[in-house]
């Protein structure tokens, strides 16, 4: 088979104003950024009389075996445009750290894809470099007012705001700035973050519009006074530049599936170290336009499914329909203790052994009153007998399983799932978050921990704690919250496979978005800025003599 690059390149690509025709948006809020992609302008856009269904893809926990989210969501919404239903699709945009590094781009896989892929998975639209320097002008700026007398009566050992960029690069984990004298600055402890984990990334990505970015930008929390007074964005001014900056980036983008139907990708947060979805506008852009639409949240459903459902629908009071849990046969036998290299050989004890952590992804995603149905995702290893335990393992949860071959086939591979989506999707909805917004801060952190993770527990210093109290004395103890962990598993310990139990989950650190709307809380080893692997990606990637990018994927 063809690699996803060659597939993507293969394919003929319709101009942009024709995909907006077929999504139903009038020329006037498209504006072109080349002939296949195009930012949208909402005012320009028709007042929707309905609202389509809203369908999450999530899956298993992940493995370097491979769940493909991301390819689901696109064959899904192929294949619901193929038996009648108009469907759109919201993604997420790919961050460069992981294309250079590991994982790869987020354009999804064969014959299921977003393109064009290059022109996404690299620099696409700017967004993210709005972002990032948005981010980094708040940083200046704080800098900057203590250099210039400190109005303000910043405590510089308590600044919080710390810088980003969008590339994985464990040396600035931790830094010592300002160094080389008076005109430098006033030295002292500091760090980056990737540019996914920004409270910007999340604010654009749960922004109504440009007047409540701007406002969410004003409530950001950089640094305490040396009482301990919050100082804030909008108290140093720099909220209506930022807003400037963002001006265009807030913007959804437009692009299609291989198939030709509308694809809006729009905002990239990690759900491991964020809140892992894309942004509210596209979302609901799309079920302006569209019957259903089809969305994903990041990593397994214990990470990007829940803050999907305790941040973004909470916040922009979205009611799904249904969800997909995406699954494969390999995952599931490195989860039952298989070695990658092993995969492919048929080991029906392994996938029953790994089936305990689709077990209990179905059950979480059902805390939240949402009919499932599970997605096996097909590789040409994965053996009758195996994709058999898995439809058992699945029907034994009350959940259907259906096999796909959407990676191979496009749309037509996913027409069964599409059918049982469309099935689940016509229930009314009762949907609900996990919790109520008037509990304590660490009372919801331990409701994650203990109702989706199984931990006994989550445990705290007292420093943390007294942290979580004062934010919550100063009105911010009816945010939700938004975990940052390990992907790799219901536990902080990425080793612990399967679906362990019993153990606890430390908090580290506790991060206040308070322009965002949540609180991070930073458990086990995480980091919020990723290091290259021992082999990157970087490595194999170059242009060829043809001129074409090789070597991404």
């Amino acid at each position: 088979m063809l690699s996803d690059i060659d597939i993507s390149r293969a394919a003929t690509l319709q101009p942009i104003q024709a995909i907006a025709d077929k999504a139903g948006i009038p020329a006037d809020a498209v504006e072109p950024y080349g002939r296949f992609k195009a930012k949208l302008t909402r005012e320009h856009l028709p007042v929707p009389r309905d609202l389509g269904k809203l369908i999450l893809v999530t899956a298993i926990s992940p493995t370097p075996a491979g769940e493909g989210k991301s390819t689901t969501s696109v064959g899904l919404a192929d294949a619901l445009n193929r038996i009648g239903k108009k469907t759109m699709i919201a993604l997420r945009e790919p961050s460069l750290g992981p294309c250079f590094g590991t994982k790869g781009g987020a354009t999804g896989g064969g014959y299921a894809q977003v393109v064009p892929m290059e022109d996404i998975n690299l620099h696409f639209t700017g967004d993210f470099h709005a972002i990032t320097s948005a981010h980094n002008l708040l940083a200046a700026m704080i800098d900057n007012h203590v250099h210039w007398g400190n109005a303000l009566d910043i405590d510089v050992r308590r600044v919080v705001w710390r810088r980003v960029l969008d590339m994985n690069d464990r040396a600035l984990r931790d830094i010592a700035q300002s160094l080389g004298g008076p005109a430098n600055g006033f030295p002292r402890e500091s760090g980056f973050d990737i540019t996914v984990a920004s409270e910007v990334m999340a604010i654009l990505c749960l922004a109504d519009d440009l007047e409540d970015l701007e406002a969410r930008l004003g409530r950001i929390v950089v640094a305490y006074s040396r009482d301990r007074k919050p100082i804030t964005a909008k108290a140093l001014k720099a909220d209506g530049a930022m807003a400037v900056l963002l001006a265009e980036a807030i913007k959804p983008n437009l692009v299609q599936t291989l198939e030709g139907n509308p694809a809006l990708v729009h905002g990239g947060p990690f759900a491991n170290i964020a809140h892992g979805c894309n942004s509210v506008i596209a979302t609901r852009t799309a079920l302006g336009l569209a019957d259903y639409v089809v969305t994903e949240a990041g990593f397994g459903a214990d990470l990007g499914a829940e803050k999907f459902f305790d941040i973004k629908c909470r916040q922009a009071d979205l009611k799904p329909s249904a969800a997909v849990i995406v699954a494969t046969v390999r995952a599931l036998k490195m989860n039952g203790g298989v070695a990658k290299a092993d995969l492919s050989t048929e080991d029906v004890e392994a996938v029953k052994r790994g089936g305990v952590n689709l077990a209990r992804h179905i059950e979480n995603v059902r805390q939240f009153g949402l009919p499932a149905v599970v997605a096996i995702n097909r590789f040409p290893t994965d053996t009758g007998a195996e994709l058999t335990e898995v439809i058992a393992i699945a029907k034994a949860h009350g959940c259907d399983a259906i096999v796909c071959t959407h990676h191979a086939d496009g749309g037509k591979g996913a027409e069964g799932l599409a059918k049982v989506v469309v099935e689940l999707a016509e229930a009314p909805s009762q949907f609900a978050p996990l919790y109520d917004d008037d509990i304590p801060l660490f009372d919801k952190i331990n409701t994650v921990a203990t109702r989706i993770y199984r931990a006994e527990h989550a445990t705290a210093e007292p420093s943390v704690l007294a942290q979580l109290k004062r934010w919550e004395d100063a009105g911010y103890g009816h945010l939700p919250v938004c975990m940052a962990k390990t992907q790799y598993s219901f536990s902080t310990d990425p080793a612990a496979l399967g679906a362990p139990t019993g153990h606890s989950v430390p908090v580290r650190e506790v991060r206040l978005a308070a322009g965002a709307g949540f609180v991070v809380a930073i458990c086990g080893e995480i980091m919020t800025m990723p290091g290259l692997p021992r082999v990157p990606a970087a490595e194999g990637i170059r242009i060829g003599a043809s001129g074409e990018i090789e070597g991404l994927f």
